[in-house]
């Protein structure tokens, strides 16, 4: 892996642990609560901090690809949306609603590991390639 990957790929798999942390505890007790809020909201940062990270490497010249952006783009606003929404239910749901989100969450989760594994794999190619 390239030198200047190192940080960004360590604050995404932390907001990898931190998310996946929030949605299976979530699942698994199939009721919001909210420290699973607080995993999505400082996953959500970890995620948007690397994010930015890489966008300064693309600004010295790397190129993520078209569709590594695209893909991290959509599940990052995926992501915030489901820790916006997460928040409502918990603050303001019926309790209904919070013992029925876990159903969404995991959803959420799966379409934000598409962009996390591909990036993980594109960064373990670019080592390999030199």
């Amino acid at each position: 892996m390239p030198q200047q990957l190192i940080l960004p790929a360590i604050v995404m798999s932390l907001a990898f642990v931190l998310y996946t942390a929030g949605v299976w505890s979530e699942r698994v007790q199939r009721d919001l609560k909210g420290w699973h809020v607080v995993l999505f909201w400082l996953g959500i940062v970890c995620d948007g901090t690397a994010t930015y990270l890489m966008r300064l490497l693309v600004m010295m010249g790397e190129d993520p690809g078209v569709i590594h952006g695209v893909t991290g783009l959509a599940a990052f606003l995926l992501m915030l949306l489901h820790a916006l929404w997460a928040t409502w239910v918990f603050l303001r749901g019926r309790p209904e609603a919070r013992e029925g989100f876990h159903r969404y969450s995991v959803a959420v989760w799966i379409v934000w590991l598409v962009p996390y594994l591909g990036g993980m794999v594109a960064g373990i190619a670019r080592g390999a390639g030199g």
